[in-house]
């Protein structure tokens, strides 16, 4: 089992900024933030991407996985047209952060590539629902 699924952690989010609903304080993992559930950490995804719309004006799939998957770290083109074309969306096209169906699949696919397995859609439909409980997308 990979480390991000271990850690209820999806996305492999670092530890460090705020803290998420649902996230495990302190974590026990020296680098990754770990949540309750499944879903807390998917939803923590949601959370992460709606504020990279909403705080710092990214728009399309190209744009937040380059800020979400840095190149020094990653292979962030590879990643880039993985997720976007698992979510059938052009990586440059602006999305909608609070649509189900844009970002549902978006975040299938970037947990696929974090993860190296498929995402249990409904566990992703499940963070969607946690997300959608907070609309302000606040941690």
């Amino acid at each position: 089992m990979s480390r991000g699924l271990r850690n209820n952690n999806p996305g492999n989010i670092r530890r460090g900024g705020g803290h998420f609903k649902g996230e495990r304080s302190p974590s026990l993992d020296p680098a990754f933030k770990q949540f309750e559930t499944i879903e807390w950490g998917y939803r923590a995804m949601f959370v992460l991407l709606d504020n990279y719309r909403r705080r710092h004006n990214l728009q399309s799939i190209r744009e937040m996985i380059r800020r979400w998957a840095p190149p020094v770290e990653n292979e962030t083109e590879r990643y880039i047209r993985f997720v976007a074309r698992a979510a059938s969306l052009d990586p440059d096209q602006a999305i909608d952060t609070r649509n189900r169906r844009v970002m549902v699949p978006i975040v299938a696919a970037m947990s696929r590539i974090e993860n190296g397995v498929p995402a249990r859609l409904s566990e992703v439909e499940g963070g969607w629902q946690l997300f959608l409980k907070d609309k302000k997308g606040c941690p």
